[in-house]
C-alpha cells in the first residue's frame, strides 16, 4: 500500500511563512541595533571631556589655567583620561595646596581645590604657606599687593623662621608692635625690623626672653625725645639703644641695664 505525502493546508503554510519572515526581520533588527550600539559606544569612547567643573574656595587660582592644563595634558577621550595624572598635574600648580579629581558620566570632570594660604614672603622670591612650606606664588602676591611679613633665612629653616615669627609677633602685639621683616642667619641668630622703623638684634639664644625685655622697656624708650634706630638685646642683663640724631641719620648708642 502506497502512502501519499500530506502537505499542510494553505492556511498553515501561510502562518509558517509569516513566522519565518518575523524571525528574519527580528534578526535583521538585532543585527542593525548591535551595529549601531557598537558605533555609539565607539563614539562615546572617542568623545573628549565636554564639561569641567571647578569648586572650592579660591582667590588666586585661575580656573582657566586649570582647565587649559587638563585639556593640554589629557587631550584624549573621557574614557582615556588619567584621573591620577590629572590630579598630580593640578596639585603641581603654585596656588593649589590640595585637589581631588573625579569623572562624571557621560563627559564631565569635577575638580575640587584647596588653595594655599600665604603666611609670609620667603627670601623675596617665594611664599610660605601656613605650614611653613615654600610655594611659588610671589608674582601673584606682588600683583595683588598682599601685605605679608618678609622672612629671610637659609634653606631648610622655613618652618623655624615662621614659628619664630609667630611666637615673637604674639609677644609684640601686647605693645601694639608688628614685625615687617625677620632675618635668621646661617648661625640661627635673629634680627627683626618693626613697623615703626626700630631694628632689634636678638642673637641666637633666649631670643624670646630678650624680646620680652624689649617689650618691658619699650614704653620708656618710646617716651624719649629722640627716635630709636636699633636696640641690641644681646646682653645678659640690659640692652643697647642706638638713637637717630636729629641733625643726621647717624645713630648714637646708649646702653641701659636692668636695676
Amino acid at each position: 500500500m502506497n502512502e501519499q505525502l500530506q502537505l499542510p493546508p494553505p492556511q498553515a503554510r501561510s502562518q509558517m511563512f509569516i513566522g519565518i519572515a518575523f524571525l528574519l526581520t527580528l534578526l535583521v533588527v538585532l543585527v542593525i541595533g548591535t551595529v549601531k550600539l557598537v558605533d555609539w559606544l565607539d563614539d562615546e569612547q572617542q568623545a573628549p571631556v565636554q564639561k569641567i567643573v571647578i569648586s572650592g574656595e579660591r582667590k588666586f587660582i585661575d580656573d582657566q589655567q586649570v582647565e587649559r592644563l587638563v585639556r593640554e595634558s589629557q587631550p584624549g577621550s573621557f574614557f582615556e583620561l588619567d584621573v591620577a595624572q590629572t590630579h598630580h598635574d593640578i596639585e603641581a600648580l603654585p596656588w593649589v595646596y590640595r585637589a581631588s579629581v573625579r569623572k562624571r558620566w557621560p563627559n564631565g570632570l569635577e575638580i575640587y581645590v584647596v588653595e594655599q594660604l600665604p603666611a609670609a614672603r620667603w627670601n623675596d622670591d617665594s611664599l610660605l604657606n601656613q605650614h611653613g612650606e615654600v610655594f611659588d606664588g610671589i608674582a601673584i602676591a606682588n600683583q595683588a599687593q598682599l601685605v605679608l611679613p618678609s622672612l629671610f633665612g637659609p634653606g631648610g629653616s622655613e618652618q623655624t623662621a615662621l614659628q619664630g615669627y609667630r611666637d615673637m609677633q604674639s609677644l609684640l602685639e601686647v605693645a601694639d608692635l608688628h614685625i615687617t621683616e625677620l632675618f635668621l642667619s646661617e648661625r640661627f641668630a635673629w634680627n627683626l625690623h618693626l613697623g615703626n622703623g626700630i631694628k632689634l638684634n636678638l642673637g641666637r639664644s633666649e631670643f624670646i626672653d630678650r624680646l620680652q625685655r624689649f617689650v618691658d622697656v619699650f614704653p620708656l624708650i618710646s617716651s624719649q625725645e629722640k627716635a630709636v634706630d636699633y636696640v641690641d638685646l644681646r646682653y645678659d642683663t640690659g640692652l643697647a639703644v642706638g638713637w637717630l640724631s636729629v641733625q643726621n641719620t647717624a645713630p648714637t648708642k646708649t646702653k641701659q641695664r636692668e636695676s
